[in-house]
């Protein structure tokens, strides 16, 4: 099983608008809500691709139950913590070249709340794999990622990681099966900028030197990239050319290019053919206005190029 954690998941709410004029009165053509938080969008991809999975995490107030009952229908399988505060809501403006996003903090949660979601990792096993995904909320504390990655590796179990920071540099020793930064956060973690995807490599490969089993990095319009270990005790690389389309809603086309990993490596524990199913559900994303069909996600698979580039 694949259980998915969310810490901090909202309700995001889309507006759409002809533009936008700071300072005035901006009126929408188009509105809608979905649920929001990394690990609850990997949940409702796995969802879409066949694969049995969980989603954990805090839920509270309205907003919270707009997520549960929306999860309910979509038939995603989940196990929230139910919390006493609201679940945050965040705002997104789009228009026909770009997006704006407008991001709340997160609720505040009792010692009790915390108790009853670490309560759900007790029944874990060696088959299952627990996405950590997305920020932590700050009175959890620096190390709760941590905390959840010494549980998980005592079950016996694996994990993923799909966070910034010093959050995927501490968790690298502990061997996640795949981390997924953009090329952007990549060169923040180590202080450089890019040029062009040879100049990337030595970066991703210092990752999977820390500990990662898997490195894909996305480049947006660039590509992706995959950096795998090659059973020789070095690694190799692999390419992902883009895929030209329409722009529709970027928001989660990283946590579908992990869920589409995972849900292949799974099975086949084939990191190339892991990486093109990640790829086309990160592309059917870029491409769908919410959450692409398996058909869509089928379609754009068969357009997704590979080639090992070192």
């Amino acid at each position: 099983m694949i259980y998915t954690v969310t810490l901090n998941p909202a309700l995001d709410y889309f507006m759409g608008f002809d533009k936008v004029v700071q300072g005035e009165i901006n009126r929408a053509n188009s509105a809608y809500m979905r649920p929001g938080g990394k690990g609850i969008i990997e949940s409702r991809m796995l969802t879409r691709l066949g694969t049995p999975n969980v989603a954990l995490g805090f839920l509270g107030g309205f907003s919270g139950k707009f997520i549960q009952d929306f999860l309910h229908h979509e038939g995603v399988a989940s196990d929230f913590t139910e919390i006493s505060e609201v679940t945050r809501v965040n705002m997104t403006a789009k228009t026909a070249t770009d997006e704006t996003s407008f991001n709340a903090a997160g609720p505040n949660l009792t010692l009790k709340e915390v108790q009853q979601f670490l309560v759900k990792f007790d029944s874990l096993t060696k088959d299952d794999i627990v996405v950590l995904a997305g920020k932590s909320l700050p009175e959890l504390g620096a190390d709760f990622y941590q905390q959840l990655i010494a549980t998980i590796k005592a079950k016996g179990a694996q994990f993923a990681i799909d966070v910034e920071g010093q959050d995927v540099l501490e968790a690298l020793p502990q061997h996640p099966i795949v981390i997924k930064p953009n090329r952007e956060e990549l060169g923040e973690i180590f202080s450089v900028k890019f040029d062009s995807v040879e100049s990337i490599l030595p970066y991703g490969r210092k990752m999977l030197d820390l500990g990662a089993q898997n490195v894909m990095i996305s480049m947006a319009g660039d590509g992706a990239l995959l950096i795998a270990d090659d059973g020789n005790a070095g690694s190799k690389a692999y390419f992902a050319e883009p895929v030209k389309g329409i722009l529709k809603n970027s928001v989660g086309a990283g946590d579908s290019t992990v869920a589409g990993f995972l849900a292949e490596w799974q099975t086949s524990h084939n990191p190339v053919k892991a990486f093109k199913q990640g790829v086309a559900c990160g592309t059917a994303k870029v491409f769908s206005e919410d959450l692409p069909s398996r058909e869509f996600i089928n379609k754009c698979f068969e357009k997704i190029t590979i080639k090992e580039i070192s």
